[in-house]
């Protein structure tokens, strides 16, 4: 197995995230009404509206609903843009429903969910005749997607491969979606379990979740174009777009950025934060990391089964390496991550709260809770963090 050392980067203090949670009653039980949500906030069905500040978005699934900043800023901007704009979408819908983030619905069973049935059928309806998207891949999984901008095609491969490279440790310290209608599988990220196979006829345009490393930016497009004559020879060519491409990291030409996709959605918006703060300290930090590709997929194995707990010691490294390298704001969020990496993954903690209890419902309330209030589950520290 082969290891690079990756030299620091300069990355912007400004970036994007894009969240996404789920729609429910009082009992967590999901509601597929993202439609009649937007038309409540705007008076007209849209896919995406302007609300509170920010962006309110439509998702695949019904039951799910996007919040987007109105613009890249820093981290802090981001929090307190996003976070008065959930307030404000929770205030506009007089708290009839309850939001959750995490990595999938802990209880969703496909009939209790479809997907978006309004504009922007054609892709849907290609994506249903190719891969059938009436499967937990597609309709319940929610990403927590951070989008880190470039200033050229050198600056672009040297991130992407060092994002490549981190995503294990990403995904393991970010799991948070450890059960499946209702039931502990024994893994901690089933998001990307389920994500990496919902489009198995087409492998080659998930490609194991785990991108392959980059020489330049042809091999890239090279790639794109791989997906997109297969697509065509499948009468899909509505589908060839740069966001097809679904590995844990794309490249977004026409945004200029990269897209990390890898990452679970957390409890609340500081938790994202943290991560993404966890994410730009260590693109500016020098350090060598794995990089032939059957070591990845190992640790990414171990990751998305174990959490935190399956790569502990590198994550301590790693966490160091942030802590030295990030900025002032950065540091502020790290703590968070330093307590992820001593207690475990929000789904190891919630794995161990199940496993301690047996009940799901007082667990997804303290979810909710913090995700209302934006504060983290931190379970030595009271109710929440």
């Amino acid at each position: 197995m082969s290891t690079a050392q990756h030299k620091s980067l300069a990355v912007s203090e400004n970036v994007g995230t894009e969240h996404e949670y789920s729609i429910n009653d009082g009992n967590f039980q999901p509601l597929p009404i993202s439609d009649r949500i937007i038309e409540r906030i705007h008076g007209s069905v849209e896919h995406e509206v302007s609300f509170g500040g920010i962006l309110v978005s439509k998702e695949l699934q019904k039951h799910a609903i996007e919040l987007i900043p109105a613009r890249p800023g820093t981290l802090s901007y981001l929090e307190d843009n996003l976070y008065r704009g959930l307030f404000e979408l929770m205030r506009a819908t007089n708290y009839d429903y309850k939001f959750l983030g995490l990595g999938m619905h802990p209880l969703l069973k496909l009939e209790q969910t479809t997907y978006w049935d309004h504009d922007e059928q054609e892709y849907y309806n290609t994506y249903d005749r190719l891969f059938n998207i009436k499967q937990h891949g597609w309709l319940n999984i929610q990403a927590l997607q951070v989008n880190i901008p470039y200033r050229n095609n050198d600056e672009m491969v040297a991130a992407f491969n060092k994002i490549r490279a981190l995503t294990p440790y990403l995904v393991a310290v970010s799991a948070s979606s450890p059960m499946v209608e209702g039931k502990l599988t024994g893994y901690m990220d089933n998001r990307l379990i389920y994500y990496r196979e919902n489009q198995a006829q087409m492998p080659e345009i998930c490609h194991g979740i785990l991108p392959e490393r980059l020489e330049s930016v042809n091999d890239y497009i090279k790639i794109n174009r791989g997906i997109y004559s297969e697509l065509k020879r499948r009468s899909a060519n509505i589908l060839c777009r740069e966001w097809v491409n679904s590995r844990g990291v794309i490249v977004r030409f026409t945004r200029k950025c990269l897209e990390v996709k890898a990452i679970d959605e957390q409890e609340c918006l500081h938790s994202d934060m943290a991560v993404s703060a966890f994410l730009l300290a260590l693109l500016r930090s020098d350090l060598e990391l794995e990089e032939d590709e059957s070591g990845l997929k190992a640790l990414l194995e171990t990751a998305m089964k174990s959490g935190v707990s399956g790569l502990l010691p590198e994550l301590e490294r790693l966490y160091a390496l942030a802590a030295k390298n990030g900025t002032e704001e950065e540091k502020r969020y790290l703590p968070l991550i330093a307590k992820r990496i001593e207690l475990g993954s929000l789904a190891e903690l919630m794995a161990q709260r199940m496993r301690d209890t047996g009940e799901i419902k007082p667990l997804l309330a303290e979810m909710e809770w913090c995700l209302r209030e934006n504060r983290p589950y931190l379970p030595d520290s009271g109710r929440c963090g």
